[in-house]
């Protein structure tokens, strides 16, 4: 039995958080390791120049940096198909050829368009890219006939567009080309940054996957806590606490249930309850801070890993563009 194939990517952006260790990216390693799907997983740079276009002087390095967090947390090559988009240029042909299919009236509607440009007020994006990234998405996910697209509620829009591209080029050129792609939902991480709004690289409130030492103790030690708790005599509530939303997911389940019963009855102050959390971040992180430490000291095993994925999915490109040229008879 052939397995299904998915695709997802990530912008890299800079280095991955904890966030998108328990969110995208766990997801990812779940569905590689179900051995139910194909997966193809890829570095989205060209979609970096969509709001980076004038500051592109990091983008090779965070490719590297990424894809080591990637390894480092368990997306394995022997699994998974790893590839950087700029390398397979079957995306920008099959990007241009839609692009010429794709009515304006479908991007203009898309609900992130405004949403993103109001998050980025800082940056002009009034471009051409940045109005049309959704088409190059679509040819991303198309491309390689991707049955599944594992992604969160708010990228669903994209995925709809994709889909109704996908239909439309069929139709035009009077041949199945491209399967309609299913959306995947994923969970959505409930990790919020050190400061209580959403982890994010441009709050600066993240903490990183590859943070350790004093550096992670620091951003624990400063994370807000229930807001009631004012003295460490107050009693808290763990339910509205980072803190204890952390130890949910690095500490025991005995251990858990103590930090909440001690919290409740001012046993337990927020300094000691943070301490114990660095420490068990520290633990389970470990042998994933180990494998960033052995890949930032191979390179050339990076530079395999890329350059094995990129032939792998310029195989697939090809092929599917073969396909694309027939159907429109050029």
């Amino acid at each position: 039995m052939v397995s299904k194939r998915i695709l997802s990517g990530m912008r890299p952006t800079g280095k991955l958080h904890l966030g998108n260790l328990h969110g995208a990216l766990g997801n990812w390693i779940e569905l590689q390791n179900s051995g139910a799907y194909d997966c193809f997983y890829f570095v989205a740079d060209w979609h970096a120049f969509t709001s980076e276009y004038s500051s592109t002087q990091d983008i090779l390095e965070n490719i590297s940096s990424m894809m080591i967090d990637w390894l480092a947390a368990g997306l394995d090559p022997a699994k998974s198909t790893l590839f950087v988009q700029s390398a397979v240029k079957e995306h920008a042909e099959l990007f241009l050829l839609l692009s010429m299919i794709t009515p304006l009236a479908w991007l203009e509607r898309n609900p992130t368009y405004k949403e993103m440009k109001a998050e980025l007020s800082s940056k002009d994006l009034s471009t051409f890219g940045f109005l049309g990234y959704p088409v190059l998405q679509a040819a991303d996910i198309i491309m390689y006939k991707a049955y599944g697209v594992p992604v969160g509620v708010d990228q669903l829009p994209h995925v709809e567009l994709t889909r109704e591209i996908a239909r439309r080029f069929n139709f035009l050129y009077g041949k199945e080309v491209f399967p309609v792609p299913e959306p995947l939902l994923a969970g959505v991480s409930k990790l919020l940054g050190i400061d209580g709004r959403k982890m994010s690289k441009s709050y600066e409130n993240s903490i990183y996957i590859s943070d350790t030492g004093k550096d992670l103790q620091q951003k624990i030690a400063s994370m807000f806590t229930d807001p009631q708790r004012m003295k460490k005599s107050d009693a808290g509530n763990p339910e509205i606490c980072n803190v204890f939303t952390f130890h949910g997911l690095y500490s025991p389940a005995e251990t858990q249930k103590q930090i909440e019963a001690d919290c409740r009855k001012a046993a337990i102050g927020c300094t000691d309850c943070k301490k114990m959390l660095a420490a068990k971040v520290t633990e389970v992180m470990r042998p994933i801070h180990d494998r960033i430490d052995y890949y930032k000291n191979h390179p050339e095993e990076i530079k395999a890993v890329i350059e094995e994925g990129n032939i792998k999915a310029t195989k697939v490109a090809r092929q599917t563009m073969d396909e694309v040229r027939a159907a429109i008879k050029i």
